[in-house]
């Protein structure tokens, strides 16, 4: 199974999200845009690929532990930016040091259980909100984005989630994303 460590925003958060996303697909060249799905916003903290079944037990256990060692830290969504010219995102602001440290634990956590993980990066906190096949000049998008300020939540949870990649070729079809397990942070056993 597909399988990643994340962090979700709270519904009212991506409802402000939404907002501001929605006055995006009016700037030009916009449809030419893979934005993504509302259901599938949130931080990834590490991404684990295929994941072997037998590894579960191992891999939630080791996450529970990553979980109860990191304190819950306040965020917000903050302004946007771009890899290259083919992925545009939303930023981060508040806690960004303690999301940090959350991502390397749960990479420690996969990487103890046995999951094969990509080569280690340092950690940056963004949330994709849109993909283009093509180079694409994303800086309006991030102009556009720059002064957006999301309301500041707690992140208080860190859910691994099951990623199902679409089968039926239809065009625009998306990823379905389930919970396949969450841990509230600072938590004692």
């Amino acid at each position: 199974m597909r399988l990643f460590a994340a962090v979700v925003p709270p519904e009212e958060v991506l409802r402000e999200l939404g907002r501001a996303v929605d006055r995006l697909h009016g700037l030009p060249g916009a449809d030419g845009l893979r934005w993504t799905g509302r259901p599938g916003w949130h931080f990834t903290l590490a991404f684990m690929g295929e994941v072997d079944e037998a590894l579960l037990p191992e891999l939630n256990e080791r996450l529970g532990r990553a979980a109860r060692r990191s304190e819950g830290f306040r965020l917000r969504l903050h302004g946007g930016g771009h890899f290259g010219r083919r992925t545009l995102w939303v930023g981060a602001a508040g806690g960004l040091d303690a999301m940090r440290m959350l991502a390397e634990r749960v990479d420690a956590a996969a990487r103890r259980a046995g999951v094969a993980m990509e080569e280690h990066r340092r950690y940056h906190a963004h949330l994709t909100l849109a993909r283009s096949r093509t180079d694409t000049d994303l800086r309006p998008y991030v102009d556009a984005l720059a002064p957006f300020e999301g309301r500041p939540w707690t992140v208080n949870r860190l859910l691994l989630i099951r990623s199902n990649l679409p089968g039926g070729g239809r065009p625009g079809e998306r990823p379905r994303y389930e919970e396949a397990g969450a841990w509230p942070l600072g938590a004692v056993d």
